[in-house]
C-alpha cells in the first residue's frame, strides 16, 4: 500500500466533507494520507497564502522516500501565482533521483506544465480528494483506471467516436485547456513537437473553447501537434441565440482550419468518470474510424 502526500497550491477546499470522504476511502484501502493539514487551510479565497502554498510545492524536493503519491486536494484558481517562486531546478534535481507519482488536473495544469517545461518531470492528469475520491458515489472505472495508469509500465485508453481514421504517436501533454492557453508565449509551457495533445475543461461555452483553441492555432501549437484529442467539456449550455452552433459545430470548423485529426469524446476531465494520463509520457494512437485506442508508455509507476 502507498503513502499518499496531500498538496493544495490552488483554491481553498469548499466541500470539507468530500476531502474527508476521499482520506476516509483510501485510509479504508491500505494507504496512508499525509499533510492533511491542507485540506483545512485558507488564506482569502485560496488553500493558505501563496507563500504557504508555494513552500509547499518547494517541499517536494525533499519528499519522504516513503512517498510514492502527492495527490492534489481541489482545482479552482491559484497555481499561476506561484510560478515565480517555485524552485524549478531543485525540484528537478530530485526527481530525477526519484519522481513520485503527482497527481491532478484542472488549476493543477499550470504546475504540471510548468513542471514538464522546466524539468521534464511527467505528471499524471486525473483524479483529484474531494472532487473524485471524494465524490459521495465514488466511480468505479475512475478508481480502478487511476491505479491502473500508476501501477503497470504501459496500457491502453480506448473511447468510441467517428472522426476519419487515422493513426499518430508522439508525447502525451495537454491537460486543462484554460490553464494550457493561459501560459502561451510564458516559459512554463512546453515546447512539444510532434505530441499528442489532449484538453479538457468545464464551464466554457463551445465558443469560448473554439476561442482558446484558435489562440493555439494561431500561436503555431497545432501545427506542430499529431493530433488533438478532447476530453469532457461540460457545465456550459447553448441558447437560442447559438441558433445552432454548439460542440460539434465547433469540431467542425476547427477541422477545416486545422490539418492534424482531431478527435472527440475521450472520458478525461471534469467528470466522475475519467481516465489518468501520464503528461510528458509517449502514446500510440490508433482510431479506425469508430473506436480510438491510446497505448500509453515510458511513464514512471510505483511498486
Amino acid at each position: 500500500m502507498s503513502l499518499i502526500s496531500l498538496i493544495a497550491p490552488s483554491g481553498y477546499c469548499v466541500n470539507q466533507a468530500a476531502a474527508a470522504r476521499g482520506i476516509e476511502r483510501l485510509q479504508q484501502a491500505g494507504h496512508q494520507v499525509a499533510n492533511q493539514q491542507a485540506v483545512t487551510r485558507r488564506f482569502q479565497r485560496f488553500a493558505g497564502t501563496d507563500q504557504q502554498r508555494a513552500a509547499e510545492i518547494n517541499q517536494l524536493a525533499a519528499l519522504s522516500p516513503e512517498c510514492d503519491i502527492v495527490l492534489a486536494v481541489r482545482g479552482g484558481y491559484g497555481a499561476t501565482r506561484l510560478l515565480e517562486s517555485i524552485d524549478f531546478p531543485r525540484l528537478g534535481r530530485a526527481f530525477r533521483e526519484r519522481t513520485p507519482v503527482i497527481c491532478g488536473h484542472s488549476d493543477f495544469t499550470a504546475f504540471q506544465l510548468a513542471l514538464l517545461a522546466q524539468c521534464g518531470t511527467i505528471t499524471f492528469s486525473g483524479p483529484m480528494l474531494a472532487g473524485n475520491f471524494g465524490a459521495e458515489e465514488l466511480d468505479d472505472y475512475t478508481w480502478q483506471h487511476f491505479w491502473k495508469a500508476i501501477t503497470q509500465p504501459e496500457y491502453n485508453v480506448s473511447w468510441e467516436n467517428n472522426a476519419a481514421a487515422c493513426a499518430a504517436s508522439g508525447t502525451i501533454w495537454g491537460g486543462n485547456l484554460a490553464m494550457l492557453a493561459s501560459l502561451v508565449g510564458s516559459p512554463w509551457l512546453p515546447n512539444i513537437d510532434g505530441g499528442i495533445l489532449v484538453v479538457e475543461d468545464i464551464n466554457e461555452h463551445p465558443f469560448r473553447v473554439e476561442r482558446m483553441l484558435l489562440q493555439l492555432h494561431h500561436a503555431g501549437i497545432l501545427k506542430r501537434q499529431k493530433a488533438l484529442v478532447l476530453g469532457s467539456f461540460n457545465g456550459a449550455t447553448v441558447s437560442d441565440y447559438d441558433a445552432g452552433y454548439d460542440f460539434n459545430e465547433m469540431c467542425r470548423l476547427l477541422s477545416s482550419r486545422l490539418e492534424i485529426p482531431i478527435l472527440p469524446g475521450l472520458p478525461f476531465g471534469h467528470e466522475p468518470q475519467t481516465v489518468t494520463l501520464p503528461l510528458g509520457a509517449f502514446g500510440e494512437l490508433q482510431h479506425d474510424g469508430q473506436q480510438s485506442v491510446l497505448t500509453i508508455s515510458g511513464h514512471q509507476v510505483i511498486a
